[in-house]
């Protein structure tokens, strides 16, 4: 069996295994298995589906779906974990959830006390995390996996470090052991995205 597909069943066995659906058929609701109050999974399977053309995806930021090719318009698919002072492109952050990442971030007017509380939990786990500003968020910080997304008002919430370490390099997308350090930079993502959409 490839090693993607086994990696693929491994993340569905387990997933079975603890009730939590993994962005499967849930309804929306609460992730009770992950043991963090307020975490809720997406309400149907996000696409694995990989494009060049941007998306408008249903939950914002994105907690799964079409994404950006694992290499096209001679880039890598996923954007490159680490703390990024710009938004970044969604359709290749989504790329990185696939690959275990968790994604932080927090709308325009955060302080700078704020966003250095989101640096430090990144640093828990550095090849597995994404930070950036989101200016459509309807939550002041959210912490995204594939699959489960946690709204909170505080940076400082313990349940946010939780959700690090409870979904950070996780097989939750299904590509559990995948790159994301190495990843795209924001810059590229954004210029092979504008050439692929004919900007």
């Amino acid at each position: 069996m490839p090693e993607r597909a086994r990696v693929r069943l491994t993340a569905i066995a387990l997933c079975a295994a603890t009730l939590a659906g993994c962005g499967g058929e849930t309804g929306g609701g609460t992730d009770e298995a992950s043991g963090i109050d307020g975490v809720v999974l997406s309400s149907t399977d996000p696409s694995h589906e990989h494009t060049t053309e941007a998306q408008e995806y249903p939950d914002r930021p994105p907690v799964g779906g079409p994404h950006w090719p694992p290499q096209a318009g001679g880039v890598l698919g996923w954007l490159r974990c680490g703390v990024h002072p710009e938004p970044v492109p969604d359709e290749f952050a989504v790329h990185s959830l696939e690959h275990g990442a968790v994604w932080l971030t927090y709308r325009p007017g955060a302080t700078g006390g704020q966003v250095a509380a989101l640096r430090e939990l990144a640093a828990v786990r550095p090849d597995f995390t994404l930070v950036s500003p989101y200016p459509d968020s309807p939550a002041a910080f959210t912490a995204t996996a594939w699959g489960a997304q946690l709204a909170v008002d505080d940076p400082s919430d313990g349940r946010l470090r939780e959700f690090v370490d409870r979904y950070a390099g996780g097989p939750q997308g299904g590509e559990e052991g995948a790159d994301c350090a190495n990843g795209t930079t924001p810059e590229d993502a954004r210029a092979a995205l504008a050439t692929a959409d004919g900007g």
